[in-house]
């Protein structure tokens, strides 16, 4: 077995190209970690917020990917919110850091909802080690550092009880390397669009239902499709399960210590035949939000 996740470890890091070309990072709590994905999403909850997300993805793969993330956002004035993220992800040798700035301004399409436009722009770092192949004139041997910068839009629609986003994160596409020798040895970030949704159900005072959805597609990058439903209780504690089509199932547990800091985390079993070679991948994300207790209607999502 052991000799098989090596194998495993080793098609990962050859493949580097195609796996992190088609592939932007996964967030299985994608609900709560929104500016991440959609500019316009930034100062729409109406209080200040920041959000931290560690994952660790197919335990026990050497190379895997591994993502850690710090956004922040903040409404400024009745129409504007400003919105700040931070991205890393490693996989294999490669190692990325992106950093971006939201604008959104909301506009009152009724009494209960809002229409967001937003854009966010920034820079992408990336580090590709060396990976001392076989062929000397190999360019995956040579060593990259290289900043690109990128900028992205999205619209969010959003209400106390419903809300649909529609974002692109990265409207440019950057090649880290070049091919040679009529191989493609490429690793490309490629355009990629996002479609959320969901809707809370009071079932009762003190019940809650939030299901949920997104959609992720890219040119040469199958589509992803994640359905989630989480149940809250007592405004306090959360139980969830999400089918990542195709991919995984996940859990998700969360935590209000308060109204204004939440704990969640989130297991993923692969149900591919990959996940015979994984132990699964965890997510933990830690939730701040500022003097939420002051808002009249506060948002669950």
């Amino acid at each position: 077995m052991k000799k098989i996740k090596l194998l495993f470890s080793i098609i990962l890091l050859t493949t580097i190209s195609t796996i992190y070309g088609q592939q932007d990072p996964q967030y299985t709590q994608y609900m709560y970690n929104m500016n991440i994905l959609n500019p316009a999403y930034a100062g729409s909850k109406g209080v200040g917020s920041i959000g931290i997300l560690g994952r660790s993805q197919w335990v026990g793969v050497e190379g895997s990917p591994q993502t850690f993330t710090v956004s922040a956002d903040t409404p400024l004035g009745n129409n504007l919110g400003l919105g700040f993220s931070i991205i890393h992800d490693e996989i294999g040798p490669v190692k990325e850091d992106n950093i971006y700035f939201d604008v959104s301004f909301t506009i009152r399409t009724s009494e209960e909802g809002r229409l967001a436009f937003g854009i966010k722009g920034g820079a992408t770092f990336l580090n590709v080690r060396e990976l001392r192949l076989g062929e000397p004139a190999d360019p995956l041997n040579t060593p990259v550092n290289q900043a690109s910068p990128n900028f992205g839009a999205g619209l969010y629609y959003y209400s106390d009880k419903f809300y649909v986003g529609l974002s692109v994160p990265n409207f440019l596409e950057t090649i880290h390397l070049e091919k040679g020798n009529g191989i493609v040895s490429t690793a490309s970030e490629k355009m990629h669009y996002f479609l959320t949704s969901g809707y809370v159900f009071d079932i009762s005072n003190n019940l809650k239902l939030k299901p949920s959805a997104m959609l992720k597609g890219g040119a040469g990058a199958p589509l992803s499709v994640d359905i989630s439903a989480n149940l809250l209780v007592d405004n306090k504690f959360e139980i969830g399960l999400s089918h990542r089509l195709d991919d995984s199932i996940s859990g998700i547990l969360g935590f209000n210590v308060n109204q204004d800091f939440r704990i969640g985390y989130a297991y993923d079993h692969t149900i591919t035949r990959f996940g015979n070679f994984n132990s699964g991948s965890h997510e933990i994300m830690l939730l701040f939000n500022f003097n939420r207790r002051n808002i009249k209607s506060p948002r669950f999502f």
